[in-house]
């Protein structure tokens, strides 16, 4: 499969809509920490295209071309059909439901976590559909993935100040990380100390904030496409074992039940993930959600079949 056949051709006014509401949909996943804006692309099948287009809008012909001003040229070399929806639904999630998710995760901590769970756990099927023929290297590059996102879940959050050029940095490897299935942007900015002070900068509509955070976020975005790119074409296959490996080794950051200890570091604490305690009704709630992510997943494929046929 080649990524010219992969991007999808754009007929009408719906297929645009259609467009950012994956957008949205990124965008919102991208909020939760553990869960990747990759992942969600990957699960709405529009992940290899994208990345394919994010590299061809960041190509030196396309800067050359932008810089020359020769604007029917530009537009053939860059997706906009594509890159503009799915960017403004991005972007439009993050302003609408930054707050609406943020009281989400404080009140209801392990329903939204068990539903993104069984959603993740999933679209390891899509990966799995994805690669053309299974070997023992391509298991291996799985094995690596898993234990690489693995142990980057216990890594602790570092003490890094509040500055402008801190949150620049942390945008460009969030992004990076967003572009990944199985690593989140939002944990990768728990990681380095930011994700309050990103939040706050949204929900506060504070315009320096989220302009540096975009920056950052489009810095590290061309840049860890090209390589992606690079991956996909030299080995697709492989490339996507290890990011099915990605996306289990994440599953251990949302694991909804979780228990607060003593840490490395004194004084600070750190979550183990246990068992529930009791069979209780919030029990069986977030087990039925996560079976709701697992089944959206299922249905997803499925009628993503029926529109090919």
């Amino acid at each position: 499969m080649t990524f010219a056949k992969s991007m999808p051709a754009l007929r009408s006014a719906s297929d645009t809509i259609w467009l950012a509401a994956k957008g949205f949909a990124i965008g919102t996943a991208g909020l939760i920490p553990g869960v990747s804006g990759g992942t969600m692309a990957l699960l709405l099948g529009i992940y290899e295209s994208l990345v394919e287009s994010i590299r061809m809008a960041s190509d030196p012909q396309t800067l050359k071309a932008l810089l020359q001003r020769r604007w029917k040229t530009l537009l053939a070399r860059l997706s906009w059909r594509m890159l503009v929806p799915v960017g403004l639904g991005a972007l439009a999630a993050v302003i609408t439901v930054s707050h609406f998710m943020e009281w989400l995760l404080h009140t209801y901590p392990v329903q939204v976590e068990a539903f993104f769970f069984g959603l993740v756990a999933a679209s390891m099927l899509v990966v799995g559909r994805k690669v053309h023929r299974w070997s023992a290297k391509l298991a291996a590059g799985f094995v690596l993935g898993a234990v690489a996102a693995w142990l980057l879940m216990d890594m602790t959050p570092a003490q890094t100040p509040d500055t402008l050029w801190m949150l620049f940095l942390s945008g460009a490897v969030a992004k990076c990380a967003m572009v990944l299935p199985g690593i989140s942007g939002a944990f990768v900015l728990i990681i380095f100390g930011q994700y309050q002070y990103a939040l706050a900068a949204v929900t506060q509509r504070n315009i320096l904030g989220i302009g540096v955070i975009l920056l950052g976020a489009v810095v590290g975005l061309v840049t860890f496409a090209q390589i992606l790119s690079w991956l996909f074409k030299k080995q697709h296959d492989l490339t996507l074992a290890v990011l099915g490996g990605l996306i289990l080794g994440s599953l251990r950051k949302l694991w909804p039940w979780k228990e607060s200890v003593a840490g490395a570091v004194e004084g600070v604490l750190t979550e183990i993930n246990v068992l529930p305690g009791a069979w209780t009704t919030e029990v069986m709630v977030a087990l039925l959600l996560a079976f709701g992510g697992f089944l959206f997943v299922l249905l997803l494929g499925w009628g993503r079949k029926a529109e090919t046929h």
